[in-house]
């Protein structure tokens, strides 16, 4: 099947070459870094001079899978930003990363805790100059974020809107603070 000078790649391998001859009903072929093979006729395909090498964009099958085995090295440009444009504070409202243990806190209790907890860090935000803050209450009942909500109402120069869907899902709220360049 196979003719001395054939071009042939190995089907589960990387490796091709030119048919050397046969030895033992083998194919013997040798590969293009020279070593000298054999492999069972089934083993290999006849490949035309430019048969594969015009599916690779003129690259010989080996060097599309060396090109695919090293890692691709990408370059990354890092874009200029001040600390406080990059850093969006997250203030994780849940009772459980407030307290190690709400044991023997009432609803009342907790609620207070995590309005308190609010008010400290957008005072803080605001205190710091940082434009925007991010409050993740949960879903639950809605209690938590209606009273954030009005809490966040009182505020002059603020806006707030539900945050980012596929980050946060339904349970936190985007505080935008206006920044006075006076103060």
């Amino acid at each position: 099947m196979f003719k001395p000078g054939d071009s042939v790649s190995v089907l589960d391998d990387a490796f091709s070459g030119k048919v050397k001859g046969y030895k033992k009903g083998r194919v013997v072929i040798e590969t293009s870094e020279g070593f000298e093979l054999d492999f069972d006729e089934s083993e290999l395909i006849k490949v035309a001079e430019a048969g594969l090498t015009g599916l690779f964009s003129g690259k010989s099958p080996i060097a599309v899978l060396k090109e695919k085995e090293e890692p691709v090295k990408r370059s990354f440009t890092k874009e200029k930003r001040s600390k406080k444009e990059g850093f969006v504070l997250e203030v994780d409202l849940h009772v459980e990363k407030l307290v190690p243990n709400k044991k023997g806190m009432s609803n009342y209790d907790i609620l207070t805790l995590q309005m308190e907890t609010a008010k400290r860090q957008l005072d803080f935000a605001v205190k710091n100059r940082m434009p925007k803050v991010v409050f993740i209450h949960g879903v639950g009942e809605g209690v938590l974020k209606a009273e954030l909500d009005f809490l966040l109402g009182r505020y002059e120069g603020i806006t707030f809107q539900d945050a980012n869907y596929q980050k946060y899902g339904l349970g936190a709220t985007e505080v935008y603070i206006k920044q006075n360049p006076n103060r």
